[in-house]
């Protein structure tokens, strides 16, 4: 499994239209081959920035999905609403506490 995490700061007028974007393809997201958990996280000291933390089930999978038609689409419409240049990892879980 790979965690993927995705740091994004947007123009403070353009996070309505980021958070109504996102409601619209969540799902989509979510259900894409290989995706298995997905959530947004919004900071509490700077409200502008936020993050996606997805679960995929392989490098494979993930790099499906950032070709396919449905992430240029997200990406196209997502990338110019930014204020700075996205951040983007992918990491391994080393631990998980319940």
């Amino acid at each position: 499994m790979l965690v993927r995490i995705v740091k994004m700061r947007f123009r403070e007028n353009e996070i309505p239209t980021f958070l109504s974007d996102f409601e619209k393809v969540k799902e989509s997201i979510r259900a894409f081959p290989g995706c298995n958990f997905l959530e947004l996280y919004r900071g509490q000291d700077d409200p502008r920035i936020f993050f996606t933390y997805s679960y995929w089930g392989s490098a494979e999978a993930l790099n499906n999905y950032r070709h396919s038609e449905l992430f240029k689409g997200v990406w196209a419409k997502t990338k110019p609403l930014f204020s700075d240049r996205p951040e983007a990892w992918s990491v391994d879980k080393v631990a998980s506490l319940k």
